[in-house]
C-alpha cells in the first residue's frame, strides 16, 4: 500500500471539504444578510406606506369635511333632527287639506301619556319593593324559626349520643373485666401446660438416656430367631471376634490379589516379548523386501538402458539412411533444422 499517496489523497480530502465548508459558510452568512436587508426594506415600505396612510387620513379630515361639500344637504345624518315636525298641534296653520298632516287616531298626548306611564311603573316599582321586604322579613322569621328548631333539635340528637356513648362505656368496661379474667385463666392454664409438657419432656429424656438406644446395648441388636439373625435398625457394631474374621479374609482378599496381579504381569510380559519378536520378524522381511525390490530395479534400470541405447543407434542408422537418399540442398536445410 502506497502509504504517502493515501495520506496526500487524505490531505487533499480534508483541504476539499475545509474549502467547501467555508464556501457554505460564506453563503450562508450572505444569505442572513441578504435576509436581515430584506426584513429591513419590508419594515421600512410598511412604515412609509402607513405615515401616507395616516397623512391621507389626516388631509381628508382636516380639509375635506363633509359639511364643505356641495351635496352634504342630501347626505346630512342630522338632517331629521334639524327639520322641523309636521306639525306642532292641531291647530298648526301649516295643517291644510291638501298637506295631509292630521289623520284619525294620532296621539298628539304622548308626552302627557308617557309621563303617566312613568308615575305609574314608578309607584308598581315601589309597590314590589315594600311587598319584597315584607316577604323577606317573613323569610327571615321563618329560618328563625327553623334555627330555632334545628337547635333543639341538635341538643337532644347530642343528648341521645351522650347517653350512647355512656352506655358504650359501660360496655367497654365489662368486656374489659370480662377479657382481664379470660386472659388471666389463659395465662394459668399456659403455665400448667409449659410446666407438665417440662416434666413430660424430663421424663423422656431419662427414659432415652437409660434406654437401650442411647446405651448401645448389643444385645438389642439379636432379633427373636437368635442372635445369627440381626435387627439392622438396632445394630450397633461387631464383637471382636467379627472384626478378627473380617480382617483375616481382607488379609486373604490382599493376597489373591498380589498374586493375581503377579499373574497378569507375567502375561503381559509374554505378551511384549511375543510383540517384540513379531515386530523383529517383520523388519527383517520388510529389509529382505527392500533389497529384492533394488536389485529388481537395478536390473530393470540396466535393460532400459540398454534398450535406449539400441533405441538411439537405430534412430542414427534411419537418419543416416534417410540422408544418403536425398539431394545436397535438402541435406544441409534439413541439417540446419534439425541443429536448430
Amino acid at each position: 500500500i502506497d502509504k504517502d499517496a493515501l495520506d496526500a489523497q487524505v490531505k487533499e480530502r480534508k483541504l476539499q471539504e475545509a474549502a467547501e465548508k467555508a464556501q457554505h459558510e460564506k453563503f450562508a452568512h450572505n444569505m442572513k444578510k441578504n435576509d436581515k436587508l430584506m426584513c429591513l426594506l419590508e419594515e421600512r415600505q410598511k412604515n412609509e406606506i402607513k405615515d401616507m396612510n395616516r397623512a391621507l387620513t389626516e388631509f381628508h379630515k382636516n380639509f375635506q369635511k363633509l359639511e364643505t361639500r356641495r351635496e352634504f344637504d342630501l347626505n346630512d345624518p342630522q338632517a331629521l333632527k334639524k327639520d322641523r315636525p309636521a306639525r306642532v298641534s292641531d291647530s298648526d296653520p301649516r295643517c291644510t287639506i291638501s298637506g295631509m298632516q292630521k289623520f284619525m287616531g294620532e296621539d298628539l298626548n304622548y308626552d302627557q301619556r308617557m309621563k303617566f306611564q312613568k308615575e305609574q311603573l314608578r309607584e308598581w316599582s315601589l309597590q314590589q319593593q315594600k311587598d319584597l321586604k315584607n316577604a323577606l322579613a317573613d323569610q327571615k322569621v321563618a329560618d328563625d324559626l327553623y334555627d330555632k328548631f334545628r337547635i333543639e333539635l341538635d341538643q337532644k340528637i347530642m343528648e341521645e349520643q351522650r347517653k350512647e356513648e355512656e352506655n358504650r362505656r359501660v360496655v367497654c368496661t365489662a368486656t374489659k373485666d370480662f377479657n382481664r379474667i379470660q386472659v388471666a385463666e389463659l395465662d394459668h392454664k399456659n403455665e400448667l401446660e409449659k410446666a407438665q409438657k417440662i416434666k413430660d419432656d424430663m421424663d423422656e429424656i431419662t427414659f432415652l438416656l437409660r434406654g437401650d438406644l442411647l446405651s448401645e446395648n448389643p444385645d438389642q441388636a439379636i432379633g427373636p430367631l437368635g442372635k445369627h439373625h440381626v435387627l439392622v435398625d438396632r445394630w450397633k457394631g461387631m464383637n471382636q471376634e467379627q472384626l478378627m474374621a473380617i480382617r483375616q479374609f481382607q488379609k486373604e482378599q490382599a493376597l489373591e490379589k498380589l498374586r493375581l496381579r503377579e499373574q497378569e504381569r507375567q502375561r503381559d510380559a509374554e505378551w511384549d516379548r511375543q510383540r517384540l519378536q513379531t515386530a523383529r520378524a517383520q523388519l527383517l522381511w520388510e529389509r529382505q523386501q527392500q533389497r529384492q525390490n533394488r536389485v529388481q530395479r537395478r536390473d530393470l534400470d540396466f535393460v532400459n538402458a540398454e534398450l535406449s541405447q539400441e533405441q538411439k543407434a537405430k534412430n542414427i542408422y534411419l537418419k543416416e539412411e534417410e540422408y544418403s537418399n536425398i539431394p545436397t540442398d535438402e541435406f544441409y536445410a534439413q541439417f540446419n533444422t534439425t541443429t536448430r
